[in-house]
């Protein structure tokens, strides 16, 4: 069998055309830079907030829209729950456990969530989420029962 060699000069020559054809095909496309009188006038923004969990810019809720916002879904809530019932004289029952999944949502409260909801009447996304959380937590209203311990051996019988 017999090994293609390839001479020094045919080597460097297709080195040299690969080199040549890389450096051509990575040309800079950008813009040319503003000068600095025009940089001057506008000041740079950032384009994105770099901590996404940062919501200290946030517009805060006050505490009269908290309130509106605990009354409005209090309501809509025992409302909803009554008619789902078919029994008006549920409101009773019902009024507590909405009260409570209204307050725990209020803690908690964005400005997107209060305008959709207290001006669009509308529920949003996260609005839904969180009361799936406040009802999981409002409706327990027994303690669950306390497991065994099993680390512990357990005591001899007293005869």
């Amino acid at each position: 069998m017999k090994t293609l060699t390839l001479p020094k000069t045919v080597f460097a020559a297709l080195l040299c055309g690969v080199v040549a054809l890389t450096v051509t095909a990575c040309s800079d496309d950008k813009p040319e830079k503003p000068t600095a009188s025009a940089s001057a006038a506008a000041p740079a923004k950032p384009t994105h907030n770099p901590n996404p969990f940062d919501h200290s810019g946030d517009i805060k809720v006050t505490d009269s829209e908290k309130q509106k916002f605990e009354q409005e879904f209090a309501a809509q809530c025992v409302a909803r729950e009554v008619h789902n019932s078919g029994n008006p004289e549920d409101k009773a029952r019902f009024d507590k456990p909405c009260t409570c999944i209204a307050t725990f949502l209020m803690k908690d409260l964005t400005y997107q969530e209060a305008e959709k909801f207290l001006t669009e009447h509308e529920n949003p996304q996260s609005l839904r989420i969180k009361y799936e959380n406040a009802a999981y937590h409002c409706l327990q209203e027994k303690t669950p029962p306390k497991e065994p311990d099993f680390s512990r051996p357990a005591p001899a019988a007293v005869q």
